[in-house]
């Protein structure tokens, strides 16, 4: 590779935040001793190793000191000194030995200092390489200065891998618009709105065009990654204050629990973070999404969903074009540690009648496309240790909401269009885990050495459950709380749970006392009727006294198991198929009791995560023990009756 040059007067570039987080620009720097002001610093630098850095702002005097403290580890320090001045610059040189990464810059006078502000340092490489013919996109991917080998490079079509030098080449048509890095293991990079900079847009043509990749070195062997499914933002059903006073306080709380113990962490918004039937009548479309999803405080890798695409556009890329132009491509790989992770679009927006100002019908097939599936194995065949672990991102299930068959056992069925080539293509995968949103239930298949981990929603049920004058609670429609899957990775043992909103992360069931649970007009919707109301509650519109208990364990799969006893008597527990009444009372009753149709797509669905035991007395108190495929157990003792409340737990 050329010599990497030593002099480079560096200019400012977008200002874009660490990728560990996204923090509010520092207050203009204050000083009363030193004279300095008007200083300006840019969110990110990109300089060679030994390049002069030069900065805006009055007062800085030959041979002031800038002190660089790592902001991940402040017992690494570095030290510049100013070697030439202007009236509104000051020039030094980049210390020896530095590192990529995000610094606090102090400049120092003898016994005065002061606080400059945050900069992100890219250390570079020369990336003056040469053409090669039929290669239209070439660069490097560099850390500290040095090439880095071994990393995948991809345009979503063809997929290479960089040289002894870092220095890649593509022989791209440029039709998807980015070039990208499956960003390699135990490195990071920095973030834009806490969107990480792993990909760069092409411009198109035939010009030859060159993209570098600056990565930062992270050590992510141990980490923590956020499954954060169906957002539905759209400025309406209270969305944004649940949003903030709901969600945001908890997920924040939970990223700031693990980043305590030294765990990187890192989001997958899992598409439906928007609802495109409200884009333009609400005014809330994926540049207002992006306000919200900066005040997460971790990187977030998006998956985008049918709600994400315009509903003004027909046709499956015009439509998603402002997710591509705002976001970023809609697939991807990345690894993180010794995990790697892929993001699919499981959406062909189709849209039919959409036209400018006309919303269309937001029809769509769910299928990964046949570029997709051609790049993904690509992207697989790269990785050559199959042991690797394999986690899949993607809005829509492969598989249907499972079935229990006569004897109690799931039956598992494939739902996505072409559910059958995505399992072909991961068959030589020890480990393979699917994380799919789209449904706002939970549930889980698993086949072999795959898994699927259908997520239930952010929103609940569309935010109906929780807005101002409903029941007060945010509830999915197979009773699961609102909430977030978490994935705790220690290099190749991977965990998981689903976190409810506002809830302690042992809160991993419910119960009801089924005497307790008779759904009427007159107490749950009073301004319906039970003619009305008895086509939802089904089975809970007439009374139970036979002391049965239901259970619906959320994030059950057949490794958990569920134990009850009463009065130290182990009771017979029967996994069954049921609806949750929790949910039915609190959107299809609160909808009735306005005089409103409840949304066919949005009632209570049968969920097979639903245990019946049968106690001996109406007033016996049960002790309940659930154990999870860790070890991890959670109990309840509980007390009956037990009332059947809006705010129960």
């Amino acid at each position: 590779m050329p010599d990497i040059k030593k002099i480079l007067f560096l200019f400012l570039v977008a200002a874009i935040a660490a990728c560990t987080g996204c923090k509010e620009d520092p207050p203009d720097p204050v000083d009363e001793g030193l004279k300095i002001t008007g200083v300006s610093i840019p969110g990110s630098l990109n300089v060679p190793v030994g390049g002069e850095i030069t900065l805006t702002g009055n007062g800085f005097a030959i041979n002031d000191q800038i002190v660089f403290v790592l902001t991940t580890d402040a017992g690494k320090t570095f030290t510049a000194v100013i070697s030439a001045v202007t009236g509104q610059t000051a020039t030094f040189t980049l210390p020896a030995g530095i590192t990529s990464g995000i610094y606090r810059l102090t400049v120092k006078r003898g016994t005065e200092s002061l606080v400059l502000g945050t900069l992100t340092i890219n250390v570079i490489a020369d990336t003056g390489i040469p053409d090669r013919p039929g290669m239209t996109v070439k660069g490097v991917v560099y850390c500290d200065g040095e090439g880095v080998p071994g990393v995948v490079v991809s345009d979503g079509t063809e997929v290479t891998v960089t040289d002894s030098e870092g220095i890649y080449y593509l022989p791209s048509t440029k039709e998807n618009g980015f070039v990208f890095i499956s960003l390699p293991g135990n490195y990071e990079t920095a973030a834009s709105d806490n969107i990480p900079q792993f990909f760069r847009r092409l411009s198109g043509g035939s010009t030859v065009e060159q993209h570098d990749f600056s990565l930062i070195q992270s050590d992510n062997d141990n980490h923590v990654m956020l499954a954060l499914a169906d957002w539905h933002l759209a400025n309406r059903n209270d969305d944004l204050t649940q949003f903030s006073n709901g969600f945001l306080p908890d997920v924040n709380a939970t990223i700031s629990a693990y980043v305590s113990g030294d765990s990187k962490v890192y989001g997958a918004p899992l598409g439906d973070m928007t609802w495109d039937a409200y884009w333009y009548d609400n005014n809330f479309r994926l540049e207002h999404y992006l306000v919200e999803m900066k005040k997460v405080n971790c990187p977030m890798f998006n998956v985008i969903g049918n709600h994400d695409n315009d509903p003004y556009v027909q046709g499956d890329i015009p439509a998603e074009a402002p997710f591509r132009e705002l976001i970023g491509p809609t697939w991807y790989s990345f690894n993180l540690g010794q995990v790697h992770y892929v993001v699919l679009d499981g959406i062909q927006y189709i849209n039919t009648g959409g036209a400018q100002g006309i919303v269309g019908s937001r029809n769509y097939n769910d299928v990964v496309v046949s570029a997709q599936t051609s790049w993904l194995a690509k992207d697989l065949a790269a990785i050559s240790d199959k042991t690797t672990p394999l986690v899949i991102f993607i809005h829509t299930p492969v598989y249907a909401n499972p079935s229990l068959d006569a004897s109690g056992e799931q039956v598992n069925n494939i739902a996505l269009n072409n559910g059958s080539t995505l399992l072909s293509l991961v068959q030589d995968f020890a480990e393979v885990h699917f994380v799919s949103g789209h449904t706002h239930i939970n549930f889980t298949v698993e086949s072999g050495a795959v898994m699927e981990h259908n997520t239930a929603a952010i929103c609940a049920t569309w935010w109906w459950t929780g807005k101002t004058g409903y029941a007060n609670n945010q509830i999915c429609k197979d009773g699961s709380p609102g909430g977030y899957g978490v994935w705790e990775v220690n290099g190749r043992d991977l965990k998981w749970y689903y976190k409810s909103i506002g809830m302690p992360a042992e809160y991993q069931f419910r119960t009801y006392d089924l005497n307790e649970v008779y759904i009427t007009a007159a107490e749950f919707a009073p301004n319906s009727t039970d003619a009305l109301l008895s086509e939802y509650a089904g089975v809970y519109a007439s009374p139970n006294a036979v002391n049965d208990v239901l259970i619906n364990i959320w994030g059950y799969d057949p490794e958990w198991t569920v134990e009850v006893t009463e009065g130290g008597t182990p009771l017979t527990v029967e996994r069954v198929t049921a609806k949750d009444p929790l949910h039915i009372i609190s959107y299809e009753a609160k909808r009735l009791n306005v005089g409103a149709t409840p949304t066919d797509s949005f009632v209570t669905g049968n969920t097979s995560h639903m245990f019946l035991v049968r106690a001996s007395s109406p007033t016996s108190t049960l002790e309940i023990k659930v154990t999870d495929r860790f070890g991890n157990i959670f109990t309840e003792t509980m007390t009956r009756p037990k009332d059947f409340t809006w705010s129960m737990q």
